[in-house]
């Protein structure tokens, strides 16, 4: 039907509408403001309308007339319902534009006042549909917005396909949403017109399923539930979302090893064809869902002998999905799993699981099914799931170890004590990067454990699943201390959390070296070899951090024998702190190979915390080496990996950012450093406030923005001289920063900063760093009008990091040099530049250069006087950018304030750098800088 625009709801946010949709939502958006038309298809639950009613909200504005219909099941055998919701309103207003018989025609099938059928008046009501939707878009654009096309009555489908196969030019789009299976969506097309653009929606990720929980309300379930929805609803948002509701809502969440409890709506639409199976089959797709891998043979070996016979009837009425290969039995979708386990009685499932228990020949699915099977305390069935526990850590597969370690404890009778269990599960969680998990059950061991190494066992798990937050966990300190009492073991530990906290929170050297110093002494006093190894590595990180000579000292002492395999490949263990160590000292094949072995390893261990950092150090040494597709990917996936587990969010996104200003997009690169920022800051972390700030500034600077670049750059060294860093190796900002000064004008303190840094690097023998720096003084020097003396120190840049092995920081000396050589640019002059960084897969370095190529040669810079009254001259809207520039704002944050597109910034700076003769905004900076009064 027409809604009248003042009674039309007003249009949300996108990101309010359509989460984890941005690529078919872009691809719908561009086809429609083409002119075109869209179908969306996908199956029940999985988002249309929610995208549909996004885009029509937006696309609605632009369109004279919206013409909308929602076709039901239950009303699809009435003829005309649907044409009539399109143009039942609009009727009078396009009846006199008709022929007589089609208006006939349209009327009678519209108010049901008449005989009208396809059959007698078909050419007239087809012809009156089409006719009908001419008029309308005679007087402005037309949008027909159809939701369901799957229950569209025939006869509207038949008119409606019609009119669109015929309207051509015609200002009329359609904008349909269809159920359909697999890519069954042919049919549909025939109700849209030619050109439409069919557009599949698939299943969410597990992060975009954890943003829809979030956006909803559903915010305070853990992660490992949001982890078993998105398994059990198969990233459907319907079946999410009810799934979300139904965990809130029960006041006892499911045991250990249970599936997710599944409402009766979500029961109902997914088993619908269980009625027509035998009681006998029904049950042995029971013990096929209770099953981890059920198979025939498993199925035949828990009892059911019928089994192919009943998983075929099954198939057929899509239930169990045919495979092709192999003889797993698997279930259509996950949630006819967990609907057909929770729709069974308790006793049924301990049956099955029973059953299963002694079908299953691995030790691990067997104490599974023998736990799930019994009710209460059992010593016998707590040793086996206990000793299941220690396999599964074992294959590397802790978050298995977790789920079996609480199964354990639940059988453990209390005499018995079952904190030790519960803990080596929240220990196990940990590594598989369940933080709430962990955080829980140390919380239920201190809730009613009075050891004191229990209780400083769950304080430290308390702890370490704060991550860098650490500020939340003060309180935490003074009882677990309280606890320790006089305990060398229980005090070291403690001791080296408060390390990190010194380091982390306060950003002190000093104090956070003593700290992991005197917790290597405690623990070396109290025998434990796994604590006193963590602490020196951890003052070995340190230590390389503040350019300390002891630095490698501490590292050999930490790599001593004996060795806890726990701690040689943690990742503040000592493998890594080496790794970090050789990176600093320009050892990249070394470093690559070392990190490259530690990632090898905590991959088989299931160690999710360390691959994520793992992964960000082999990324980094990528990007050192100019491998910037290589290194994107490996970012991207750590990102991935640290917001699917919330394990270093923040330092993923400062080198995500990097690699992206590197390889990838640069819009990508800075609201990634943003987000770290934001979220360092909020966390009290003042060493990733830091590193977010130098990403940031990294990528203001590629992005040509220099002032931006040099105020966050500013910040990064005020807060490494209170830190106490040192080592310019650390960060590797000092370059970029006194570039981005030369570029504003501001070389005398770009000289002080090169000159500052030179003498530590000089002193650490940073020989990469040294590199960067003689780069960034030879633009001092030409802008000082020294080029001879530039060029011949940029050409010995260009070679020593060519054979260090640093390819990207190579191209860009090639290009600065390039740059400096060439008064006129042409093609030719950048062609060694461009060649490396073609190499490196450096994208958006290369469009600098491409750049470079095509801006034409500019006049020289007026004199100071005859440039600002030429400012003066400007007109008004170049007058106002103008202004903005000069203020710092990027093309982005113009185009926010003044209400225009981001192309009339670009337009209008052009026109401004012609009036005044100059070629950047940085020289609009100086014309300010120039000014009297300034």
């Amino acid at each position: 039907m027409t809604v009248p625009r003042e009674f039309r709801e007003p249009a949300r946010s996108r990101s309010d509408l359509v989460i984890g949709r941005d690529e078919p939502f872009t691809a719908a958006r561009a086809q429609l403001a083409r002119g075109g038309s869209v179908l969306l298809h996908g199956p029940a639950g999985i988002g249309k309308s929610t995208v549909l009613r996004a885009l029509a909200a937006e696309y609605g504005e632009a369109a004279r007339t919206v013409l909308r219909c929602s076709a039901t099941e239950s009303e699809s055998h009435l003829p005309f319902l649907a044409l009539a919701d399109l143009l039942g309103l609009v009727l009078d207003e396009v009846c006199d534009k008709l022929p007589a018989a089609q208006r006939t025609a349209l009327e009678s099938a519209l108010t049901g006042r008449g005989e009208s059928t396809l059959q007698r008046d078909g050419l007239a009501l087809r012809l009156a549909v089409l006719s009908a939707l001419r008029a309308l878009a005679a007087e402005g654009p037309v949008l027909v917005v159809a939701d369901d096309l799957q229950w569209l009555d025939p006869a509207s489908a038949e008119l409606l396909g019609f009119a669109a196969r015929r309207l051509g030019d015609t200002p009329v789009r359609m904008l349909c949403a269809a159920r359909t299976e697999d890519q069954e969506y042919d049919r549909h097309l025939r109700a849209s017109p030619p050109d439409t653009l069919a557009l599949r929606l698939g299943p969410l990720s597990r992060t975009q399923t954890a943003a829809l929980l979030d956006h909803r309300g559903y915010t305070g379930l853990p992660r490992a539930a949001v982890r078993d929805i998105h398994r059990t609803s198969g990233g459907n948002p319907l079946f999410a979302l009810e799934l979300g509701r139904a965990l809130a809502e029960n006041p006892t969440p499911p045991r250990p090893g249970e599936p997710l409890p599944v409402p009766t709506s979500l029961r109902a639409l997914v088993l619908n064809r269980l009625g027509m199976l035998s009681p006998d089959a029904r049950h042995t797709l029971l013990v096929a869902s209770a099953g981890a891998r059920p198979t025939l043979a498993t199925l035949h070996a828990a009892g059911r002998t019928d089994a192919e016979a009943e998983t075929a009837w099954a198939a057929e009425l899509g239930l169990l999905a045919t495979e092709s290969e192999g003889p797993a039995v698997r279930f259509a979708h996950p949630l006819i799993s967990a609907a057909l386990y929770a729709e069974a009685p308790a006793q049924e499932r301990r049956a099955a699981h029973a059953a299963l228990s002694r079908a299953a020949s691995d030790p691990i699915e067997r104490a599974r099914h023998l736990a799930l099977a019994t009710t209460g305390t059992d010593p016998a069935v707590a040793a086996s799931l206990a000793e299941a526990a220690a396999l599964a850590r074992d294959r590397g597969a802790p978050s298995v170890a977790a789920s079996l370690g609480r199964l354990a404890a639940r059988h453990t009778p209390a005499e018995d004590g079952p904190q030790a269990l519960l803990l080596q599960a929240a220990e196990d969680a940990i590594t598989a990067g369940e933080l709430d998990l962990a955080r829980d059950i140390a919380r239920e061991v201190l809730s009613g454990s009075t050891v004191p190494a229990e209780r400083v066992r769950a304080w430290i798990v308390v702890i370490e699943t704060a991550g860098h937050a650490m500020t939340e966990v003060d309180a935490v300190f003074p009882q677990a201390l309280a606890d320790a009492g006089d305990d060398p073991r229980l005090l070291a530990r403690i001791h080296y959390q408060l390390g990190w906290r010194a380091l982390l929170v306060d950003g002190d050297f000093d104090p956070a070296r003593e700290a992991a110093a005197y917790s290597a002494e405690l623990a070396a006093r109290g025998g434990d070899r796994y604590t006193e190894l963590m602490a020196l590595a951890f003052q070995a990180q340190i230590e390389t951090l503040m350019g300390h000579p002891d630095a490698p000292r501490t590292i050999k002492r930490a790599l001593k024998e004996p060795q806890d395999p726990r701690v040689s490949s943690h990742h503040n263990g000592a493998g890594y702190a080496r790794f970090r160590w050789l990176m600093m000292s320009d050892q990249l094949p070394e470093a690559r190979a070392t990190v490259t072995a530690l990632l090898r390893e905590v991959r088989r261990r299931g160690s999710v915390e360390s691959e994520v950092h793992f992964l960000r150090g082999l990324a980094e040494t990528e990007l050192r080496t100019g491998h910037c597709a290589r290194a994107l990917d490996l970012a991207r996936e750590s990102l991935r990996l640290a917001r699917d587990t919330g394990i270093g969010e923040v330092a993923s996104a400062v080198l995500t950012s990097l690699t992206e200003a590197a390889g990838g997009e640069l819009d990508r690169a800075l609201a990634l450093a943003r987000e770290a920022l934001d979220h360092s800051e909020q966390d009290g972390d003042q060493m990733y406030v830091s590193r977010a700030l130098a990403a940031l500034g990294h990528a203001q600077l590629v992005a040509g923005d220099a002032p931006a670049a040099v105020a966050s750059l500013r910040r990064v060294r005020e807060l490494e001289q209170g830190l106490g860093i040192t080592d310019p190796a650390r960060g590797r900002w000092h370059g970029d920063l006194a570039e981005a000064l030369v570029r504003i004008g501001e070389t005398e303190e770009a000289q002080d900063v090169i000159d500052t840094a030179r003498a530590r690097a000089l002193r650490l023998g940073r020989e990469s760093v040294l590199a960067v720096l003689d780069r960034a003084e030879a633009l001092v020097r030409a802008a000082r009008g020294e080029r001879e003396s530039a060029a011949a120190q940029l050409t010995s840049v260009q070679d020593r990091l060519a054979k260090l092995g640093y390819g990207l920081e190579e191209a860009r000396a090639a290009f600065a040099l390039a740059a400096l050589r060439t008064r006129r640019p042409g093609p030719t002059s950048y062609d060694e530049a461009a060649r490396l960084f073609r190499r490196c897969r450096a994208l958006p370095w290369l469009s600098q250069v491409e750049s470079a190529v095509t801006t034409p040669p500019a006049d020289p810079v007026p004199a100071p006087v005859a440039a600002l009254d030429a400012l003066d001259s400007l007109a008004s809207m170049e007058r106002q950018v103008a202004a903005l520039v000069m203020e710092g704002a990027t093309n982005r944050e113009i185009a926010a304030r003044l209400f225009i597109s981001v192309k009339t910034v670009e337009a209008t700076l052009t026109r401004v750098y012609r009036k005044l003769g100059i070629r950047s905004r940085v020289d609009i900076v100086r014309l300010a800088a120039g000014r009297p009064g300034n």
